[in-house]
């Protein structure tokens, strides 16, 4: 047989286990795992390093409408460069309708927004903000067969929460017509009353950011979400868990036989709400939500992600700059914590991080950080077996890893739109240095390669959903 490409040599991770093979591609897949092929046009010497599943980042935001004269640092072009550079092949960004506009239209303008611009595979999540009948009697339904087949609901912010009853119809579509629906679960009502007397005390600075978005607000919403769920009798995933009791609260409803899943982020492993309580405003890099939590809460999300707690490991990659008034220095952010954009950067830097703290330190082994950072994102969300794993039949998606490189995080070295990263001087051992989509090499040593290639995917209903 000859071969578009063979890697060869790499130790090779595969949802049967680690071996060390040869990887033999054609027509940008994956058609032979074996030993001393030969015969190809195009031959990498992969010895030495590893061969993991491209990384599937399910939750990014990538020009995404943020509000009156705020604008997200990334763009099609750049997210996803900055994606493939950390050894990414495909993202999930989120579809927001921007005003009163209509959900098909805002996927008709955001696909305008990413073709021809990527260098990941990209597929998008709906965000459901309205709940009238044209929406979720025509609109939602026709999306969800045209392959759009994850949404998400909020549970806070103005403009953007729903109440319970309008979660309850956003499930109910979404159990009729088989999608799978994301949670983000904190308690807009509690924020709400937290953040005026914060305000009213004086207390304006980034830090308060955190300790208005205390853990029981989230913990209650879990719980909410997850009742919700129950009574509409659909699966769930909880994205971003910050700390050990929505962990809890997740397990529990697990130990009742209902389908849940969860995720969490880096910045809930290596930040804490310390970080927004710098002086000259630098506690704003670190504001997102939920916010970063103490470090006592570390080894809970750590046991979580160990133990099986935790389906994925994504970034919630919501960038914005530091420097501009269209990002974190907006009118009015140096006197009102309210006033600052929520989200940080960290699409480049997720899996990096998760293979020093996880694999290299002995928390978890390869085939584990292979399911939590592509495998289950490709089941949970409607993309396997095409995506998500280094078997015969997938897309050939894969990233070559050294193990031992050992480096700082520095902006300077990244290629996201942002001009800061929360994770500056965080050392890290463990770095892709080939990103392979298809077949085709868009990274090597760092630095992208070659033209836009990422293509639309249509996605199934995810097996739990059906």
């Amino acid at each position: 047989m000859s071969y578009d490409t063979i890697i060869k040599g790499a130790k090779v991770v595969t949802a049967s286990g680690v071996t060390i093979c040869d990887i033999g591609i054609t027509n940008g897949i994956i058609v032979t795992l074996g030993l001393a092929l030969e015969n190809a046009k195009n031959t990498i010497d992969a010895s030495g390093l590893i061969a993991l599943p491209g990384g599937i980042d399910s939750h990014v935001h990538i020009s995404q409408p943020s509000g009156p004269g705020i604008e997200m640092a990334d763009d099609f072009k750049s997210g996803t460069c900055s994606a493939a550079c950390g050894g990414n092949t495909t993202v999930l960004p989120f579809c927001l309708p921007e005003g009163p506009q209509s959900l098909r239209k805002a996927v008709e303008e955001y696909q305008d927004k990413a073709l021809g611009q990527c260098m990941t595979d990209v597929s998008f999540h709906l965000i459901i903000k309205d709940t009238d009948s044209v929406t979720l009697g025509q609109e939602l339904p026709a999306l969800i067969q045209a392959g759009y087949t994850s949404l998400k609901v909020f549970m806070t912010y103005a403009g953007l929460a729903l109440t319970d009853r309008q979660i309850l119809e956003v499930m109910s579509v979404a159990r009729e017509h088989k999608a799978m629906v994301m949670v983000h679960a904190e308690n807009e009502d509690a924020i709400n009353f937290l953040q005026e007397n914060a305000l009213r005390d004086g207390k304006t600075n980034p830090y308060h950011h955190a300790m208005t978005r205390p853990i029981p607000v989230e913990r209650e919403a879990t719980h909410r979400a997850i009742s919700l769920a129950e009574i509409a009798g659909i699966p769930l995933t909880i994205v971003h868990v910050s700390n050990g009791e929505a962990t809890q609260e997740i397990l529990q409803a697990r130990g009742r036989g209902l389908k849940v899943f969860a995720e969490t982020c880096p910045q809930y492993i290596s930040l804490t709400a310390k970080d927004l309580d710098q002086d000259n405003f630098d506690g704003a890099k670190y504001v997102c939500s939920p916010p970063p939590r103490t470090s006592e809460e570390w080894p809970k999300i750590w046991a979580g992600i160990e133990q099986g707690a935790f389906d994925l490991f994504s970034s919630d990659h919501c960038p914005f700059r530091f420097t501009s008034i269209t990002g974190k220095d907006a009118p009015g952010a140096r006197t009102n914590f309210r006033n600052i954009p929520n989200g940080i950067p960290g699409v480049e830097t997720r899996l990096p991080i998760l293979f020093s703290e996880g694999v290299v330190k002995g928390r978890i082994s390869l085939e584990r950080f292979a399911e939590l950072t592509a495998t289950n994102h490709a089941r949970l969300y409607g993309l396997y077996p095409q995506k998500g794993a280094i078997m015969v039949g997938a897309d050939a998606d894969i990233a070559l890893w050294n193990p031992e490189k050992s480096k700082q995080i520095k902006q300077s070295d990244l290629h996201h739109g942002t001009d800061y990263t929360p994770w500056e001087g965080f050392q890290v051992t463990g770095w892709p240095v080939r990103t392979i989509l298809r077949g085709l090499t868009t990274m090597l040593d760092g630095e992208p390669i070659g033209e836009p290639i990422g293509k639309y995917l249509f996605r199934t209903a995810p097996d739990v959903c059906k």
